[in-house]
């Protein structure tokens, strides 16, 4: 088979494996009261602190008003509050409980065990090559959507 075979392969395999990671995630959510959306916001505000939507929205790569959705979901549950931003006064910063930051810890402490699970049976080289070809895709793919690339 050729390379570009072997890529497009690959490309159309990423559809079954966020539908198996999205299924994963929301196992492991059983009993906490998160969706998986609800989690993604709190491991971004977990792992790159308080930030306003936009800056949430840019960092998930979808668009503000969903993103704001999903953030008013985890306001109404007690998981974050908004405080007032110093750069934008009509940007609110959305920063993470405590309740939301232990929840959020404790989500991700399993998620990274059963992770872990699935690396013992990869090598090291194996999984930075996984890695580097997705970034490429990724970049690749970018480049056609915003019409560098024709």
């Amino acid at each position: 088979m050729s390379k570009t075979h072997t890529l497009y392969d690959f490309i159309w395999m990423t559809r079954p494996l966020v539908t198996q990671l999205e299924e994963a995630v929301a196992r492991g959510l059983a009993g906490t009261g998160l969706s998986v959306r609800m989690r993604a916001v709190l491991e971004i505000l977990a792992r790159d602190g308080s930030q306003p939507v936009p800056a949430l929205a840019q960092t998930l790569q979808i668009k503000r008003q969903y993103v704001q959705v999903m953030v008013n979901e985890v306001i109404a549950d007690g998981l974050a509050e908004k405080r007032p931003n110093p750069r934008h006064s009509t940007s609110p910063l959305i920063v993470l409980t405590k309740a939301g930051g232990d929840l959020i810890q404790d989500v991700m402490t399993q998620e990274m065990a059963a992770v872990e699970r699935i690396a013992d049976r990869l090598s090291a080289s194996d999984v930075d090559t996984a890695l580097s070809v997705a970034q490429h895709v990724l970049s690749g793919l970018r480049q056609i959507n915003d019409g560098r690339e024709k």
